[in-house]
């Protein structure tokens, strides 16, 4: 699972219960320390794109046209969509001060499985939820296809399949759960990946060891976590060693878009005062 590193420093992080079963009641997520997290360090990636193809497998989506070994697709600005649940972008300049001799920064992008995920507020089916251990799923059976989701994404991933007509689904990764046959978070792009870039673990644990690692070479990485305080806190977290802006991890607030929507919208229409002023505009 891309723990080797972590055994190696002597703080391997213990994974979390992952039993993503769901009934028609919403699951009550467990503390975000206890929640499963991957931690992603950019100074390590080596544009492999093992994990594309690793994740292309596991959730059996279509083939690229070009070979998951062709590297010139990464110099192309790429963003998640219905075919591939994650890509990986090259972003010019070396990774970290040290790392002079490299001129490239790669990083991998997917679904961020937000602590308080914006697209299961905005959707009004409960086609969107988030686990008790942490992934945000998906429910197609649910889904009415009015892509609130697409909308309220801070980070712009969910995407839509607009080529089927008969029975479109919005789209994402999954953090490699199938709650159809009950199984937890088992994220394969981690399994995959061949620098242990990615490592999956207890979000808690994660961020003890990343802030070791950022401790332990201060002239490697920056002093920030991204991820633990955005939007809220999210699943998936970047070590860096340079400005996250420049390497594609956009600038966002620490205050999850859900508790601003929500307020707003409870204060308009607490007491049903947008109705009354409704029906008093008619009246008048």
């Amino acid at each position: 699972l891309g723990l080797t590193a972590i055994a190696a420093a002597g703080s391997r992080p213990a994974l979390a219960k992952t039993d993503a079963s769901a009934e028609d009641q919403p699951e009550k997520p467990l503390h975000p320390d206890e929640q499963v997290a991957c931690l992603v360090d950019t100074t390590r990636c080596i544009g492999c794109r093992k994990c594309e193809e690793a994740c292309n497998r596991a959730n059996h989506l279509p083939r690229p046209e070009k070979p998951f070994s062709d590297q010139w697709v990464l110099r192309q600005d790429r963003r998640p969509s219905k075919d591939a649940f994650t890509v990986v972008n090259s972003y010019a300049g070396c990774p970290s001060k040290v790392q002079k001799e490299r001129k490239e920064t790669f990083v991998k992008t997917q679904c961020m499985h937000c602590l308080d995920p914006s697209c299961v507020s905005a959707c009004i089916v409960a086609a969107l939820r988030k686990t008790e251990a942490g992934p945000v799923i998906y429910d197609a059976d649910r889904c009415i296809g009015c892509r609130y989701c697409m909308v309220a994404c801070p980070f712009e991933i969910p995407a839509y399949d607009y080529d089927d007509p008969i029975t479109p689904e919005v789209r994402k990764c999954t953090f490699c759960v199938d709650h159809t046959k009950k199984t937890g978070a088992n994220p394969s792009c981690a399994k995959a990946c061949p620098m242990e870039t990615i490592v999956f673990g207890r979000r808690s644990e994660l961020l003890l060891f990343a802030r070791k690692r950022i401790m332990d070479r201060p002239d490697r990485y920056i002093s920030h976590i991204y991820g633990e305080k955005e939007v809220g806190g999210t699943s998936w977290l970047y070590i860096v060693g340079r400005p996250a802006e420049q390497v594609g991890l956009p600038k966002m607030t620490d205050v999850a878009p859900p508790r601003l929507t929500e307020a707003i919208q409870h204060g308009i229409f607490r007491y049903g005062a947008a109705p009354m002023a409704i029906y008093a505009g008619l009246a008048g």
